[in-house]
């Protein structure tokens, strides 16, 4: 409103925030139909989840830098898991996304992967990617997060929580390989995903009843499998909610290999020829 004339005049604003569920619809809408243009025709994609350890999860609370560190080790896991797999250097795309909320709201990050289903060569032949042995999963993620958490902290006491760690997970850390057939394309996944990123932990329908002092909602345990409901201080509440607020800058989702922005135009011609040459329909071709 105008001080002078009185005149009122509405003007667009976008808050910008995870907790509005306004800018977190549009935001939704836009990244799945950015999401739609980056996958690659043809080519299948798979869900990876790579979880981590109560032990360190305090680490990466207190220091939210090493959340990249987090999803880089994902992507480099991967990488080396591949290259063993097949016996040879292969290239594939990723799209990672971080994610800091457990089902109850509390602090729990992990990372969700969207890749494809195969990778390139250096002799630009593409090679598929169908079976993956789980146990070399689990061990290679155990591998790499401990390595990078070790080198990049390096108190005396993370130290002690990785030797610990080490002896207590022999089989390595918890990671999820969507089996069977990948799908062709991502929209639907990449929906679910963009979710995670800008809506808040717990949603409106989830809280069951506030008095003005406490919270009650319920989640899905996913040890059991069965609702629960949880009952906190209103201030307790927010502040699960709010700890789930990244520092401002901060990219929660993230692209690599075959999916790098600075080397994805090259690499869909690259893709385009050899997916033709497989015998796979290619739009415009």
């Amino acid at each position: 409103m105008c001080e002078h004339c009185l005149e009122e005049k509405r003007v667009a604003f976008s808050c910008k925030s995870s907790f509005c569920l306004s800018c977190c619809k549009v935001y939704i809408d836009q990244w799945v139909a950015h999401i739609g243009q980056t996958l690659y025709e043809g080519v299948s994609d798979r869900h990876v989840v790579l979880t981590m350890p109560k032990a360190l999860q305090l680490c990466f609370y207190r220091e939210r830098p090493l959340l990249a560190d987090l999803m880089q080790c994902g992507v480099a896991r991967r990488q080396d898991a591949l290259a063993g797999v097949k016996r040879c250097a292969l290239e594939a795309g990723y799209v990672v996304v971080v994610e800091t909320a457990g089902r109850a709201g509390h602090w729990h990050p992990h990372l969700h992967i969207l890749m494809t289903s195969g990778g390139i060569t250096p002799e630009q032949r593409w090679l598929e990617v169908d079976y993956f042995p789980c146990e070399v999963l689990h061990k290679k993620w155990q591998y790499y997060l401990l390595t990078r958490v070790k080198e990049r902290v390096g108190t005396q006491a993370i130290r002690h929580t990785v030797d610990a760690l080490w002896r207590r997970y022999r089989e390595g850390f918890v990671a999820y390989w969507e089996k069977g057939k990948g799908l062709a394309g991502g929209e639907g996944l990449a929906y679910d995903l963009a979710k995670y990123v800008v809506s808040p932990p717990i949603s409106l329908r989830r809280i069951l009843r506030y008095d003005g002092q406490r919270v009650c909602y319920w989640y899905n345990d996913p040890k059991t499998g069965k609702r629960e409901e949880a009952e906190s201080p209103a201030l307790v509440f927010i502040g699960r909610m709010v700890q789930h607020l990244l520092p401002q800058g901060f990219p929660r989702i993230r692209y690599y290999g075959l999916h790098a922005t600075c080397k994805a135009k090259k690499v869909r011609v690259v893709l385009q020829r050899l997916l033709v040459a497989l015998g796979r329909l290619i739009t415009g071709t």
